[in-house]
């Protein structure tokens, strides 16, 4: 047997209230987002989870939400931050209002950036404050031996997929295989590009695919880490109700 793995969506932040555009642009969670982070953390202590390690993207609204479920879980356990499971970097529409970038460009260009597998949107320029290289947290990686040109200065999925598969085949596989319980607490994009890996899911499907804000995702893994089951944890109906939501936004009937 392997552990148990759960992936979990940050809570509702600020920018997602406002309906912009995040990406890695680094932004708190709303008091909605807090309720949805401890939320889960009580879900998951219902039903008896415990977990081993967890890991977290550098970007605050996952640091703070996996902070806020283990506290309520009442678990003090290791915890690794990557820039690997980060949001996926929007290029120059981080911090546009996605309602205003769809009547600037029209909602079928609009959709092919926001949901398309492969196409990404404009990269934002070296010198602009969106970039990656100009962070301080992403100035210290390169110090550190990171190859600069690994940051993004815009991604669509497909980028996001080649980039979380190297932590999850290196980092988060073999702690599961040593049957360790392991929480991942990241980003819509980011978690997307896990689950299709995870769940053989095709890139077609996968652009419907949508992950609420602040609800547990449980997989039970054969040996083979092949998805044996997995679920949202808690209220179904909650659930389906807010992934619909999710899926609004990313139609833009949001």
């Amino acid at each position: 047997m392997t552990g148990t793995l759960v992936l979990l969506r940050h809570g509702q932040s600020t920018w997602n209230e406002l309906n912009l555009f995040t990406g890695w642009h680094d932004v708190e969670l709303t008091a909605q987002g807090v309720r949805e982070a401890a939320a889960a953390g009580a879900t998951m202590k219902e039903a008896g989870l415990i977990f081993d390690i967890a890991h977290t993207s550098l970007l605050r609204r996952a640091i703070e939400t996996n902070q806020l479920a283990l506290t309520a879980m009442g678990l003090n356990i290791p915890i690794e931050r990557s820039w690997r499971l980060n949001e996926r970097h929007y290029g120059a529409l981080q911090g546009l209002d996605k309602k205003e970038t769809t009547l600037r460009h029209g909602a079928e260009q609009t959709m092919i950036w926001r949901r398309s597998f492969d196409v990404p949107p404009p990269p934002v320029d070296a010198t602009s404050p969106e970039h990656p290289v100009n962070d301080p947290r992403y100035q210290q990686l390169i110090a550190e031996g990171l190859d600069a040109s690994l940051l993004p200065a815009t991604e669509c999925l497909a980028d996001v997929l080649v980039r979380v598969l190297p932590y999850w085949n290196d980092v988060i596989t073999p702690q599961l295989r040593e049957r360790k319980n392991v929480l991942v607490t990241a980003h819509g994009n980011s978690l997307r590009a896990l689950v299709m890996h995870l769940e053989k899911i095709s890139r077609d499907d996968i652009v419907e695919f949508n992950i609420p804000t602040g609800v547990p995702r449980l997989y039970e893994l054969s040996d083979t880490l092949a998805v044996n089951a997995v679920q949202y944890m808690g209220d179904q109906e909650a659930i389906a109700a807010a992934a619909e939501a999710v899926a609004k936004q990313a139609s833009g009937n949001h």
